[in-house]
């Protein structure tokens, strides 16, 4: 089996590449593991001064597998899951996050940016929060974090309508800083992941600290979500659904 997640330290920055074009860098449990383990090394590593996030291929990441997610595992209240891990990794990061968007990012894929502080993505990026027409509501600080970026209408037409929008769209509401071609993406984020890696660290770890909107109230709704994710996952509802989305198409 091929490293889904690879990972890479190198004058002072951890790229992580999510790289599973075949299933359009969907993510599983176990790619979750190397997910989390990577940025908790990271963050503990003081050689690193930055984290650069990307994803194979065509796609930045299309969500989490919905065949292994449907079929979760009761989670172990003495051994934190993996996606858990990931989830709170990435928000209590306090080294700059950088992003590079070539494709698809839609639930996960999408949410785990409103946590990176510079994102670049390519014309033909398409973002979408499809929570709600799998049954589920949404993760990671997401219902916090967008109607902080849009206002609460924007994000309700957002999160309710899940519709896919475009790269465009997403660098008008705040969801990208710069709109690349696919060609000079992970090269411009990779030199501002090297102007970021030079800097006074201490300085971006507090001026990131202070840039976090009421923290402590995001990790509050972040495990508010994940109550409500895991027992929608047990719904009849949710279970009609995601057996839909994997029934095979004719």
């Amino acid at each position: 089996m091929p490293d889904h997640i690879q990972v890479s330290n190198a004058d002072g920055i951890c790229t992580i590449t999510i790289a599973r074009p075949e299933k359009k860098n969907s993510l599983t449990r176990a790619m979750y593991a190397v997910l989390a383990g990577a940025i908790e090394a990271s963050a503990a590593d003081p050689a690193i001064r930055c984290l650069l996030l990307t994803g194979e291929g065509d796609v930045f990441c299309a969500g989490n597998d919905i065949g292994e997610f449907q079929n979760r595992a009761p989670e172990d209240p003495d051994a934190p899951p993996p996606s858990k891990r990931f989830y709170y990794g990435l928000a209590n990061y306090e080294k700059p996050i950088v992003a590079a968007v070539p494709g698809l990012a839609i639930g996960i894929g999408c949410t785990m940016l409103l946590h990176a502080d510079i994102v670049y993505a390519a014309p033909e990026a398409r973002f979408r929060l499809p929570f709600v027409d799998l049954g589920l509501v949404p993760e990671l600080g997401s219902s916090m974090l967008v109607p902080w970026m849009v206002g609460r209408q924007k994000a309700a037409e957002l999160m309710l309508l899940g519709d896919f929008f475009d790269t465009a769209a997403a660098q008008e509401m705040g969801f990208v800083n710069r709109i690349l071609p696919r060609g000079e993406l992970l090269a411009t984020a990779r030199a501002t992941a090297a102007r970021l890696a030079a800097k006074p660290p201490e300085a971006l770890r507090l001026t990131k600290r202070l840039l976090l909107q009421h923290h402590p109230a995001l990790l509050e709704r972040m495990e508010e979500e994940r109550g409500l994710l895991a027992a929608r996952l047990r719904t009849d509802e949710t279970q009609a659904i995601m057996a839909n989305v994997l029934k095979p198409k004719r």
